[in-house]
């Protein structure tokens, strides 16, 4: 690359644009030596002591950009590898079928899909090639988003921050020997009681492109907004902190629905722009207004933990739990975001 910076509208901490999602996965890699390895043909992050013939090995992939989700999810308790593509863009199919040989052990692997065409798709492939070579696979698909069923690089809704519970679960339920078909059928449960929707308060630049993805007015929010800044369910004038969050609470309670007398899970998330700051204000709202309605929550996980590079917004999720999932969510989990 030549020793003089390109000019963009957007400054960031990048070399070469091309090699930025390498980069970054090997600085994850030295930075966690003894809990993670870096393999770079398959843009792989996985557990160092993976695969084990003890436990069905859980695979993520998707779209680089969302960190901590999910390379920085791998650890003990969680993910067993991640696959990522560049940003915003699926894994190769490749790179999910080599990604599930070495992650291969006798009780399986379980894909989890977050439901975009391109992750989809790749991980269909990478499953029917693994599944020729006699591994048994398992599939489950996160579909959490209720802002829109249809959108931008989806059919149907959209995968997004609910996918931590399920990776959480999942992760758990895994270290504790439960078989594929098991896993598959948690990891649905989980994913059918939980709902999200994401609000964008400014746009994001992905390094090649160098400009942000779209333009929002001073006075503009983009209500629903998708983790690649797909379109959400309207534009909308800004206001105040506690109405955009009644909003966006109504349209994720009225939607299961969830009732009075249910516990949730309640996850107030960073798009990567926003400060922690907020982020606590905004659950305090969304705790007190839970409670108004009867629903009592009893997690609470307020941070980043599915963003869209330097977006300002955040994301609501609620996940109604039972006894197991409250077992399952409370288990040890180490991972390289530190975060549960």
């Amino acid at each position: 690359m030549s020793e003089t910076v390109s000019r963009t509208a957007t400054k960031k901490f990048v070399n070469d644009p091309q090699q930025f999602v390498p980069e970054m996965l090997h600085g994850i890699a030295l930075a966690n030596p003894n809990m993670l390895r870096y393999v770079p043909e398959y843009n792989l992050i996985m557990r160092a002591d993976a695969p084990s013939d003890d436990k069905v090995s859980i695979v993520q992939g998707s779209g680089s950009g969302h960190e901590p989700a999910h390379v920085m999810a791998v650890g003990p308790g969680m993910l067993d590898a991640a696959c990522p593509g560049d940003v915003f863009a699926a894994p190769p199919a490749d790179y999910v079928y080599e990604t599930t040989k070495l992650m291969n052990s006798a009780k399986g692997v379980l894909h989890i899909i977050n439901n975009y065409t391109g992750d989809r798709m790749a991980f269909d492939m990478g499953r029917e090639l693994a599944e020729a070579d006699g591994i048994k696979v398992g599939t489950v698909v996160v579909d959490d988003d209720v802002a829109v069923k249809d959108s931008t690089w989806t059919v149907g809704r959209r995968g997004v921050a609910g996918n931590f519970f399920v990776i959480k679960a999942l992760g758990a339920a895994s270290a504790r020997g439960d078989d594929l078909e098991s896993l598959v059928e948690l990891g649905q449960r989980v994913n059918s009681v939980a709902r999200s929707m994401g609000v964008a308060l400014s746009s994001c630049t992905p390094p090649a492109k160098g400009t942000p993805l779209f333009e929002l007015g001073d006075d503009e929010i983009e209500m629903g907004v998708g983790i690649h800044g797909e379109p959400g369910r309207k534009r909308e004038k800004f206001r105040t902190a506690n109405e955009i969050a009644d909003e966006m609470l109504e349209a994720i309670v009225t939607d299961l629905p969830y009732e009075s007398g249910d516990e949730v899970a309640v996850m107030v998330n960073g798009l990567g722009g926003t400060p922690i700051s907020e982020l606590y204000l905004l659950y305090g709202h969304v705790h007190e207004n839970l409670e108004k309605r009867g629903i009592k929550p009893v997690r609470s996980y307020v941070g980043e933990y599915c963003t869209s590079l330097e977006m300002a917004g955040m994301s609501l999720t609620l996940v109604r739990l039972d006894d197991e999932l409250k077992e399952l969510l409370s288990a040890p989990a180490e991972i390289a975001a530190r975060i549960f």
